[in-house]
């Protein structure tokens, strides 16, 4: 699964990890990517969504069909 959300558009991060010894190597700061399936009345089927953890506190307050518009309007397919 790709680790960015379809709907705030958050992609990993890179930066160093650094040891003890202050030796410097890379690392990635994953986004909290969910798989989450919603009901999508207008067109009469569910849609499976990969959004990160605020993107899911964010269709529950602007609603289902407000997020996909969003995603649509932004090239993304659902």
């Amino acid at each position: 699964m790709s680790a960015h959300c379809q709907l705030t558009g958050s992609r990993p991060g890179f930066g160093n990890k650094i040891s003890h010894s202050h030796r410097r190597t890379s690392r990635r700061f994953d986004p909290n990517v969910q798989r989450k399936r919603y009901w999508l009345a207008s067109e009469g089927r569910r849609v499976r969504l990969t959004l990160s953890a605020k993107a899911i506190r964010t269709v529950d307050t602007i609603g289902i069909e407000a997020a996909v518009a969003r995603i649509r309007s932004r090239g993304g397919k659902v």
